[in-house]
């Protein structure tokens, strides 16, 4: 076991680090439903009351797992755009896709935020999280309107369609062992299931695609 952390850097990098293994933990085991505190310490190499300096419970190490998933996914947003401009609404939903579907603990994480976690922690912690989250949103609504000729309202909606997607789609495409067998037995039945990434990124197409006409479309 490592020793106790001292300093602010030390704490910063323990805090760091107990978010990077509850990330790899959901990553292996198939979701963060199966990720314990008990577990992520042990991968974090740290003592299991240890984790309680940092975060009181498993919902405040999620809910600022998934605080971090925002900034990534704006990162990843600023990056596919870097250089690049005039993009139309059809390369803006197809970047917002990619970027989002890429991030699949993010994408898991976004159903159980809105389900649970943001009412299972105290005040300012939900504070936190929300303003993180919102100004990560708000830097890449304005980053890739500011590289396409679509306003932030269009921009504002293809994102809202994004995460929502993401967050219903994920546990879908990612079914329990029990669904997996059904799948198995009656194809049909999982006809939904394993095309993640590219359902999201037809329908996001499509919905630009419905914004820019309805943006063209001469006022009643």
């Amino acid at each position: 076991m490592r020793k106790r952390a001292r300093s602010a850097d030390d704490k910063a990098q323990r805090a760091a680090d107990l978010l990077a293994a509850a990330e790899s933990l959901a990553i292996e085991l198939g979701g963060v439903r199966f990720v314990t505190v008990a577990a992520v310490t042990e991968r974090a190499g740290l003592h299991r009351t240890g984790v309680r300096r940092y975060y009181a419970s498993k919902e405040e190490l999620l809910l600022e797992l998934a605080k971090s998933g925002w900034g990534q996914w704006r990162d990843a947003v600023v990056d596919a755009i870097a250089d690049r401009d005039a993009l139309d609404p059809v390369d803006v939903a197809a970047i917002l896709a990619a970027t989002i579907t890429q991030l699949s603990v993010f994408c898991d994480l976004l159903a159980h935020v809105a389900m649970t976690l943001e009412g299972d922690v105290d005040l300012e912690r939900a504070r936190r999280y929300k303003s993180s989250a919102t100004a990560a949103h708000d830097e890449l609504v304005a980053a890739l309107t500011a590289a396409s000729g679509m306003s932030a309202n269009d921009v504002q909606t293809l994102a809202a369609a994004a995460v929502g997607l993401a967050a219903s789609f994920w546990p879908v495409a990612h079914p329990t062992a029990t669904l997996a067998a059904l799948y198995e037995q009656v194809p049909e039945w999982g006809h939904a299931a394993y095309d993640f990434a590219p359902r999201i990124a037809r329908i996001l197409r499509a919905t630009a695609i419905g914004l820019s006409r309805m943006d063209s479309a001469p006022v009643p």
